[in-house]
């Protein structure tokens, strides 16, 4: 079984396991995409889960983009203090709502090049708000994403990067964004670090294929 065969299969299983409904773990206002971007860029090293509760309060506080660029970063950190790296973050977002306004006339990019500018921004947050807010097709490779792949045997790299890419080489081009999903989804449900339920894994059978080509 050639690899891009066994994307093609494992996309269908995971389409009927998961289904084909996009949406984003993430909350934010349609109508104010940098609130994806900034939420985004607090959930490295952190759940949805707890990003959400804090944006909540968080997108309350800063209603624009500029008052997010004009905020005190000491109370910034406050603020976002339940999130992990939390120093790092808040000097990343109050920096990247100035490059914002200052040079995109406050609107966020669509090109991978430009949003990768932006201070605190890579790949995996790029290719979350290209593929959420202008609908691109793009890979988001997350944990959940890096190992499941891996363990299917479609990608034998770590790199988030590296893994992108052979991603790209072998996913059908329409499923791009839903296998971010539902990779992630099943990251969470079943494929789970260190304690995954293989016995309940849709996937279980070609998991276990080492009949792989390039």
């Amino acid at each position: 079984m050639t690899k891009k065969k066994l994307a093609e299969v494992v996309c269908e299983k995971l389409n009927e396991e998961y289904g084909t409904d996009l949406r984003c773990y993430l909350e934010y206002d349609e109508d104010k995409p940098w609130q994806l971007l900034f939420a985004t860029i607090l959930s490295a090293q952190c759940t949805d889960e707890r990003v959400n509760i804090v944006t909540k309060d968080l997108f309350k506080k800063y209603p624009t983009l500029e008052s997010v660029a004009q905020a005190d970063l000491k109370e910034f950190e406050k603020d976002i203090y339940s999130i992990g790296f939390y120093h790092n973050k808040a000097k990343n977002i109050i920096s990247c709502a100035g490059v914002l306004l200052n040079s995109f006339g406050g609107e966020v990019p669509s090109d991978i090049d430009e949003l990768v500018s932006l201070p605190g921004v890579g790949r995996k947050t790029a290719n979350v708000i290209r593929g959420n807010i202008y609908h691109i097709e793009s890979i988001v490779v997350d944990t959940h994403v890096k190992r499941v792949s891996k363990l299917l045997g479609l990608t034998d790299n770590t790199d988030p990067t590296k893994v992108e890419y052979d991603l790209m080489k072998v996913l059908p081009k329409s499923q791009w964004i839903l296998y971010n999903l539902q990779s992630i989804a099943h990251g969470r449900r079943i494929c789970i670090s260190g304690r995954p339920k293989c016995t309940e894994c849709c996937l279980k059978d070609i998991c276990k294929n080492k009949v792989i080509k390039d």
